[in-house]
């Protein structure tokens, strides 16, 4: 199941205060997304056997080189939103500054759409980890009760 894209024609303009909260937001998500990886690293380690075998290998490669892609891009993506959050003064500080404003709104536009495909590509990458946990689950079951 894919992700939905986003039309960038309809991101709407939100208030500097709203663009506090969502940036606010962003940090944390990705901070438990950060956690998270953690969990799924050690799930993984827990049936790393199952997934050599011939059956699941090709699957589990595919799944763990995602989770690290999703891991390396994290933390750049979190000194982005921080930098960019830290920057909010520009709109904020009473002072016209149309050029500096504009550059602001459209990063913040950029970083929405950055910051929402990365969130709905590790949920992909998430789902797939389960799926892979929950055949080997499987798979082991049945072996189990045969024997």
């Amino acid at each position: 199941m894919k992700s939905k894209t986003i039309n960038p024609k309809y991101i709407e303009w939100r208030s500097p205060e709203e663009m506090h909260e969502i940036a606010l937001t962003w940090i944390s998500e990705l901070k438990f997304i950060k956690d998270e990886q953690h969990f799924l690293d050690e799930l993984l380690e827990s049936f790393s056997l199952q997934m050599l075998s011939d059956k699941n290998f090709q699957k589990s490669k595919t799944v763990i080189n995602g989770l690290s892609d999703k891991r390396k891009a994290i933390e750049p993506m979190l000194k982005k939103i921080i930098n960019h959050h830290n920057k909010l003064t520009i709109l904020m500080d009473g002072i016209d500054q149309l050029e500096e404003e504009k550059e602001y709104k459209e990063e913040n536009r950029l970083l929405y759409l950055e910051v929402t495909e990365y969130l709905n590509e590790y949920k992909d990458v998430k789902r797939q980890v389960f799926d892979l946990i929950k055949t080997i689950m499987k798979h082991t079951k049945q072996k189990r009760l045969l024997k």
